[in-house]
């Protein structure tokens, strides 16, 4: 799958994410999970390499990789960055309580923020989780209290910093998992 870009989507995110009526998911079958499994623990694995480990022809792998970017289940490929080697060794989760019905005017401003990773509109006791990397605890700080906090519809946040992180992809053993990674056997 090398060289291949981002999956188009709708605008606004996944189909069906935002405007517009909801997407009905076609319903996946072992095959299929198995393909996503792989792509997600090496997106740049041939159509070949594919193929050969879920036990299908390469047209029948090809086609139904086609089809899962196609119907939006798979919407890119991107690199798994280890964010400390690349400078950026401070993460926090930060919880935001936002005016209510702001949400798609905080997003916007969220995605302007240097190092945000994950923004997600939740429920609970707070409105919005953003995940953040920056290059230490001071650079965190100006962006929690200059940035975030200047952004009007924020009422309150909460930051909680990432003392270590476990990718479950790394291990292979990604949801659904329990399948050995690339190379094991």
């Amino acid at each position: 799958m090398a060289g291949t870009g981002p999956a188009p989507a709708a605008p606004g995110g996944a189909p069906g994410a935002t405007g517009g009526p909801p997407v009905t998911p076609r319903p996946l079958d072992p095959i299929d999970r198995s393909i996503m499994r792989l792509l997600q623990a090496d997106g740049r694995a041939s159509i070949r390499s594919v193929a050969e480990q879920v036990h299908v022809s390469r047209a029948n792998a090809y086609a139904r990789i086609n089809r899962l970017i196609d119907d939006g289940v798979i919407r890119g490929f991107t690199a798994r960055v280890n964010h400390e080697r690349a400078g950026q060794g401070a993460s926090a989760y930060i919880t935001l309580k936002i005016v209510q019905n702001s949400w798609r005017t905080v997003r916007e401003q969220l995605r302007e923020l240097p190092g945000a990773a994950h923004i997600a509109l939740v429920s609970g006791d707070f409105d919005v989780l953003l995940l953040v990397h920056t290059p230490d605890n001071r650079t965190l700080r100006e962006l929690v209290l200059t940035r975030l906090q200047a952004i009007p519809e924020v009422l309150s946040t909460r930051t909680l910093l990432v003392f270590e992180e476990t990718d479950l992809l790394d291990s292979g053993r990604g949801p659904g998992g329990g399948a050995p990674a690339f190379g094991e056997e």
